[in-house]
């Protein structure tokens, strides 16, 4: 599959992926363990610990392996002609010129790697490129495969673990040169070559290993096709999701059995009235001698979406009957697997685990491919909200955590209440502050319906004729408009800032090449600014109408410049207004001010 069809799988990550541990004690064999445990973590998006504890068995085992091989040695040597290739994990030489070839395996399957033929063929092909073969051996790493208990808490597992890499000892192991080995191994390689026909060999010890076995075996295909561009049909609907909760005795389970062939997952047994088929999803006990075997409810409802997952009936309706009822199951359910008494005993972990369960398989039941899709649940009116006004109202909504229930509806077209008013009883799937509902079914003008399974047809039918609207495009034609109007916002807007800033920082008598007499003379000459303005064209986009605009601008300065006049009167700018009166009455004819010089 993956050197003829080209097959490949996602990677699933595992800590003690046994090609990520192969390589992780190669490197801490060649190189250094620090490096080895950086490229462990290196290979994985999250660290959880399980990878540290993997990254404690190679810390412990790898100094132990290491003192088992030959101090010196070259490693990751190529065999490369072209009949074969292959790598020597440790090549050593000997006093008599021959060598010696070392194969490291961080494994415990120690009876099946001597039965490989792997040895035996770098000697072979050794000794035709360079020289002669005297040995050949095995280095053995144990694997440590203790696991934490129930009842036993992280820290006391680590300590558990420690003191069992102390027990374990790697070991080597020399194999004998059998030039059969490499006979078989040519021949299997013939008849390789000339096969049409791959049947599947199940005794073969490494297909447990394969990255492939869930795709042969089960039909779990990793590989994704992406879907093509052409929009999909919504005028039909093929699948009906819906969540109903309602009061006791209000008609939930009867207005199921309206649905064509259904199948009733109940909870609680009341099935008496009904004529639909049903499963009792319950505890049971069976007594095996003097053994008494309980099988939760949870892991019997776990099960049942199994078996219903095969699709090997009739059925077009599945209903769980009720799911809060089913939480409850899944709380007991792990509380015996945690083993704790409540999610309190263990809250870091307990109520995420609990919640993790339920969600993954109540996904699981609602992907099912059936036509209708139910879950019933009752409701509950014992919690009041209070409005802004301290007004009490009372919150109808699933009897159900608030969290888990935010979840599931979710997962559904729509949530809906049904309601049982004397002799009327009719569906509401209009949500306010006060019930909980709604839906993802667009174009829906009534608040409610009858209760029938018809009426409920023809809600999603309504639906599913609603044409999606599309959307107005973004003209881009108007754009230029408003750039013709930002560049002059942009001027002048800089120009009153740095006249408010600097006319507090001028001195008298500077020089006329500093910005602060700049900003005096700008001032003071503003008539002369005006109609040199008027004369020139400053930039291409300018319009005629500009002109007109700066004179109320200009206007707007002059009585800025009148308030900052006769509050600086009052203070230090005394002697600045008598210079700009006389600069005014000598006509301009003393001060030159040319264009370089305008801020602007």
């Amino acid at each position: 599959m993956r050197y003829l069809e080209k097959l490949k799988t996602l990677p699933e990550f595992d800590p003690k992926d046994p090609l990520i541990l192969g390589t992780t004690m190669h490197i801490a064999l060649q190189e250094s363990t620090k490096k080895a445990v950086q490229t462990y973590f290196d290979s994985y998006p999250i660290i959880t610990d399980r990878h540290i504890e993997e990254a404690m068995k190679i810390e412990g085992l790898a100094p132990k392996a290491r003192k088992l091989l030959p101090p010196t040695g070259k490693y990751e040597v190529t065999l490369n002609n072209k009949d074969f290739i292959g790598f020597i994990d440790m090549l050593t030489k000997n006093d008599d010129g021959t060598f010696d070839i070392w194969d490291f395996k961080y494994s415990n399957s120690k009876a099946n790697y001597l039965k490989s033929p792997q040895l035996h063929l770098y000697k072979y092909y050794f000794e035709q490129l360079y020289g002669k073969v005297n040995k050949l051996h095995y280095l053995f790493i144990p694997k440590i495969g203790i696991r934490q208990k129930q009842d036993e808490t992280l820290f006391q597992f680590r300590q558990r673990l420690s003191r069992a890499i102390d027990d374990y000892f790697p070991e080597t192991c020399e194999v004998k040169y059998d030039p059969n080995q490499v006979i078989s191994f040519l021949t299997d390689a013939k008849h390789l070559l000339e096969a049409k026909e791959f049947p599947l060999d199940k005794s073969d010890p490494f297909w447990k290993f394969s990255q492939y076995r869930k795709y042969v075996e089960k039909g779990e295909d990793y590989m994704i096709v992406l879907p093509s561009t052409k929009r999909r049909n919504i005028e039909k609907v093929t699948k009906r999701k819906l969540w109903i909760y309602g009061a006791p005795f209000s008609g939930k389970t009867t207005f199921v059995n309206e649905f064509p062939d259904p199948l009733d997952l109940t909870t609680d047994g009341n099935i008496q009235f009904v004529d639909m088929p049903y499963l009792h999803i319950k505890d049971t006990v069976e007594q095996e001698g003097r053994r008494t075997i309980r099988t939760f409810a949870w892991q019997n409802l776990k099960d049942t979406i199994s078996e219903l997952e095969k699709k090997d009936n009739d059925f077009k309706t599945v209903a769980l009957d009720l799911v809060d009822d089913s939480y409850e199951m899944c709380r007991l359910f792990m509380y015996d697997k945690l083993g704790i008494e409540h999610e309190s005993d263990d809250s870091f972990r307990a109520w995420d685990k609990v919640l993790t369960e339920f969600l993954s398989v109540i996904r699981r039941f609602m992907n099912l491919d059936y036509e209708n899709i139910i879950l019933i649940s009752h409701e509950d009116t014992s919690k009041d909200i209070t409005k802004r006004t301290g007004d009490k109202i009372t919150a109808i909504k699933p009897n159900i955590r608030e969290k888990v229930a935010n979840k599931l509806a979710g997962m559904v077209d729509i949530v809906a209440r049904l309601v049982a008013n004397g002799d009327e009883r009719y569906l509401n799937f209009k949500s306010d502050e006060v019930i909980f509902g709604g839906g993802r079914l667009s174009g829906i003008k009534e608040d409610h319906v009858e209760l029938s399974y018809d009426a409920l047809v023809k809600v999603y039918d309504q639906a599913a004729g609603q044409k999606p609207k599309k959307r107005k495009q973004t003209k881009l034609e108007d754009e230029p408009k408003t750039e013709e109007i930002e560049p002059d916002a942009e001027e002048e807007k800089p120009k009153t800032r740095k006249r408010r800033k600097r006319s507090e920082d001028v001195e008298e008598e500077q020089p006329a090449k500093t910005e602060p007499e700049e900003v005096e003379e700008q001032k003071e000459e503003k008539p002369k600014t005006r109609r040199r303005k008027k004369r020139e064209p400053e930039t291409e986009t300018e319009t005629e109408e500009q002109p007109e605009e700066e004179k109320p601008r200009t206007r707007k300065r002059r009585a800025r410049e009148t308030e900052e006049e006769s509050e600086d009167d009052e203070t230090e700018e005394k002697p600045r207004t008598r210079r700009r009166r006389k600069r005014s009455n000598d006509d301009g004819e003393q001060i030159d001010i040319s264009d370089d010089d305008l801020p602007f």
